[in-house]
């Protein structure tokens, strides 16, 4: 506890954790976020989506503070609409990385997002859109396309793999070129080797004056792995993925039940 508050940082992923399955905030969760923000506590949101996903959602719920966004590569003003941060994959390592994992694997489906707040979303005809919502993807015929502009990161699909195959494939066949990070269903990504919702989050919470030791996180899928590490206290939604369930200093509700709000009010409430 410092200066009389339990955590002075809150930091939630976004989709399966503060979102709803309707991808909005309920109003018990706005109403919880508003009473720990008013007791002095800043509320980051931490989220895998990069900026350009990130914005339309940040805009429809009312956030207007700074957002981790792309696994930790962007650092991102919501209200200001500005990128802060911005970092890139290697876009030589990440074809390399690509023709390692389909040598081994097969062909896989690809996507990849480009750097920079306009940046788009680039996937092959095969590659699957797993996110809700009505976001923007401009499909592509060659691989090479995805790599014509500086990008973020890279999706990747096998079509007999499992996500968590998928992910454990990657780190052993290219793990040491690339970050692998699985994020939801049908979502694995490689990302700047080194790079993580953690480092993002360090990043943002330095801007901010504050520390790990002052920040409790919440999350439900591998990605926010390295985000619960690095916070004091974590904090898993009811059906994570069995990592963090693992390793979470306590479970809370679904994001469908207010789990984010059941834990605010108890820490929060005057």
């Amino acid at each position: 506890m410092t200066d009389g508050l339990p955590y002075r940082l809150v930091a939630t992923d976004l989709d399966g954790t503060l979102l709803t399955p309707e991808e909005t905030v309920s109003a018990r969760t706005r109403a919880a976020l508003a009473t720990a923000t008013a007791a002095g506590a800043t509320h980051v949101i931490v989220t895998g989506r990069s900026a350009p996903w990130a914005r339309p959602v940040l805009d429809e719920i009312g956030y207007s503070g700074i957002a981790v966004c792309a696994q930790g590569a962007q650092v991102y003003d919501a209200g200001a609409h500005k990128l802060l941060t911005s970092m890139t994959l290697d876009r030589r390592v990440a074809q390399l990385a690509l023709a390692k994992l389909e040598a081994e694997l097969g062909p896989l489906a690809a996507a990849a997002t480009q750097d920079g707040l306009d940046g788009r979303v680039l996937a092959l005809h095969s590659y699957r859109l797993e996110i809700g919502g009505d976001l923007p993807l401009q499909r592509v015929g060659t691989k090479a396309e995805l790599f014509g502009e500086p990008i973020s990161k890279l999706y990747i699909q096998h079509p007999g793999l499992t996500d968590d195959q998928l992910a454990d494939a990657a780190r052993r066949v290219v793990g040491d070129l690339v970050g692998v990070t699985m994020a939801g269903p049908g979502i694995v990504e490689l990302l700047p080797l080194g790079l993580s919702k953690a480092t993002g989050l360090a990043v943002a919470a330095r801007r901010l004056g504050l520390r790990a030791k002052d920040t409790i996180a919440f999350g439900d899928m591998p990605n926010d792995l390295p985000m619960f590490q690095w916070a004091a206290h974590s904090v898993a939604m009811a059906g994570a993925h069995p990592e963090l369930l693992a390793v979470a200093d306590e479970v809370t509700a679904s994001n469908a039940a207010d789990g984010v709000a059941l834990v605010l009010e108890r820490l929060y409430r005057g």
